[in-house]
């Protein structure tokens, strides 16, 4: 009795408290819903639910306590559960829209919106926006924006990575600067010519000239014997396009006009028709540059005078880059020419800057050196010259017996005399009769043909008779001419060849040369030396003259095929009175 007459105790007060401000209760009354300090039992007892304070202060605080501890470790389950917030935090969703957040004494509490712990719920502004522009429009757009970007980084990412890498594959770190040639370095540039003549041959890769000027040739050169064989092409080539044989003194061509640009390998064994004498002399210099790297002696150490200008590597071997000039004659110009020498002395690069071709590269392939054939019109491939046998010498002695007894032959003339004539013919020789008769083309003329007739010690001709393949039979009667004409560089070769059928024979020391085949017939090569020079008897076995060979004015050897056998009447029919 004492107790309930007494006011309620600061317990009873610190619950009434909490249970008005608790939010996780979701039956609490609203601010300004219930009497001050009335509380919500849920009592069956009250039609309302809400009773007086004085009326349940009969439960005591130790009721009120545990009531409140029990809905704090609720809270506090479901808060651990995922299900709600701690209630200290004031975020719980079940307040209604119009009940205020309350306050405790000597807290503050943050306000957070409702919706921004639920993942669930979203941002109600992006949805009202999506909603009134189309919600899926916008996604596909950032879709698409996310795309392009993801694209463009990707993109820049790959260039980036490219630009590293060719960037780290061509850089080099800067070497020494350069610096005089040292008495070494002078010592392998004076031996260099020395070792490409030992080595004997070498593959080539030259460029000659830039842009469309450009020339490309590729081959093999033979330093020891004096031969470079070549396949010439690029956009420059011009009529040089095709292939090309040179000595140091002779250069022949095949031309080739539809060739592709591109220039490849020449074949080993070169075609046997078909060279001739440039009229254009533009790779002169350099084919002089090529032979010049290569001596039988070497230089003076003192005549080379330059610099080193750095360290390469080709095909994984060091070498040093020199830069020199030097009085000697293979310097074009005595212009400095750089050349890339391994520590042996071995070329293996040169480049220089030629008067009327501009620059040049000439790339040395040491590995590939096989051994090369020159054309029939560089004089064919080298022999030893020895004394005849016994055999040979009795071949020799009844060769004029012989082609009087055989009569005549079927001659096919090729002569470069010059780079402006390039002799074809053929025709007929009768040594029985001691007569020639030829149709003779200049490739280098309009075309057209001269009949040229030899008979006994006269020349004539008819210019411009006949266009065929060969001579008309028979002979023309009328028209015939004496005196200087543009195929009488022939004369020689055809009047060597009458004279081979009489009785006191070659006059002349004769030697064999090598041997050979011709149209299937193994051949001697025996040479007499003349005063005009040396001429070459192609014999076979049997005793038979197969080609007569002479040197032009300009170093090429012209050749004059026979096909002994029967042969046409060579003089023109008597005329009838």
């Amino acid at each position: 009795m004492e107790n309930s007459s007494q006011p309620p105790s600061d317990n009873r007060r610190r619950a009434r408290d909490d249970l008005r401000t608790d939010p996780s209760r979701p039956d609490g009354p609203a601010s300004g819903d219930s009497p001050a300090g009335a509380t919500r039992t849920g009592s069956a007892q009250s039609p309302t639910g809400w009773n007086d304070p004085a009326a349940t202060s009969h439960a005591g605080p130790t009721g009120h306590a545990r009531t409140h501890s029990r809905r704090h470790r609720a809270v506090n389950r479901r808060h651990r559960a995922g299900i709600a917030p701690p209630a200290v935090l004031d975020l719980g969703g079940t307040e209604t829209a119009g009940r205020p957040p309350q306050s405790r004494p000597g807290i503050r509490r943050a306000v957070v919106p409702g919706g921004l712990l639920d993942l669930a719920a979203g941002n109600r502004a992006e949805e009202e926006d999506l909603a009134g522009a189309g919600a899926g429009d916008t996604r596909r757009a950032a879709n698409r924006r996310r795309r392009l970007t993801l694209a463009g980084l990707a993109l820049t990412a790959a260039l980036s990575a490219v630009t590293l890498v060719a960037t780290l594959v061509n850089w080099a770190p800067d070497g020494p600067p350069p610096r005089d040639l040292t008495t070494a370095e002078r010592e392998r540039l004076a031996v260099m010519r020395v070792t490409n003549y030992r080595e004997l041959r070498a593959g080539l890769h030259v460029t000659a000239g830039d842009g469309a000027a450009r020339t490309d040739l590729l081959g093999w050169v033979d330093w020891a014997r004096g031969l470079t064989y070549l396949d010439v092409g690029g956009p420059g080539a011009g009529a040089s396009r095709g292939l090309a044989q040179a000595t140091p003194t002779v250069l022949v061509i095949r031309p080739d006009p539809t060739a592709v640009p591109t220039p490849a390998m020449p074949p080993l064994v070169p075609p046997a028709d078909g060279w001739r004498l440039p009229a254009e002399r533009g790779l002169d210099p350099l084919l002089g540059l090529i032979f010049a790297l290569a001596a039988d002696r070497p230089e003076p150490v003192d005549r080379w005078v330059g610099r080193w200008v750095g360290r390469e590597y080709l095909n994984g071997e060091p070498v040093d880059v020199l830069e020199a000039s030097t009085s000697a004659s293979h310097v074009p110009a005595g212009a400095p020419v750089r050349y890339w020498l391994d520590p042996a002395g071995r070329l293996h690069r040169v480049q220089a800057d030629l008067a009327g071709i501009g620059p040049v590269t000439v790339a040395v392939n040491r590995a590939d050196r096989p051994t090369l054939r020159p054309v029939e019109a560089l004089g064919g491939r080298p022999g030893l010259p020895r004394a005849l046998t016994a055999a040979e010498r009795d071949r020799w002695r009844r060769l004029p017996a012989r082609l009087r007894t055989v009569g005549g032959a079927t001659a096919t003339l090729t002569m470069p005399v010059s780079a402006a004539t390039n002799l074809r013919g053929s025709g007929w020789l009768s040594w029985a009769s001691g007569s020639a008769y030829l149709g003779v083309t200049d490739l280098d003329a309009d075309g057209r043909r001269t009949l040229v007739r030899h008979h006994g010690r006269k020349v004539t001709r008819i210019d411009g008779a006949s266009e065929s393949a060969r001579p008309p039979l028979p002979p023309p009667a009328a028209g015939w001419r004496a005196g200087p004409h543009r195929a009488q560089a022939l004369d020689p070769l055809v009047t060597a060849a009458l004279r081979a059928a009489q009785h006191n024979g070659v006059q002349g020391s004769a030697q064999r040369v090598r041997g050979d085949s011709l149209a299937g017939a193994t051949v001697d090569v025996v040479q007499v030396d003349t005063a005009r020079g040396p001429l070459r008897y192609w014999v076979d076995r049997s005793g038979l003259l197969r080609r007569l060979e002479l040197p032009t004015r300009a170093g090429a050897w012209a050749q004059l095929d026979l096909v002994p056998g029967r042969v046409p009447r060579l003089t023109p029919p008597p005329q009838k009175r």
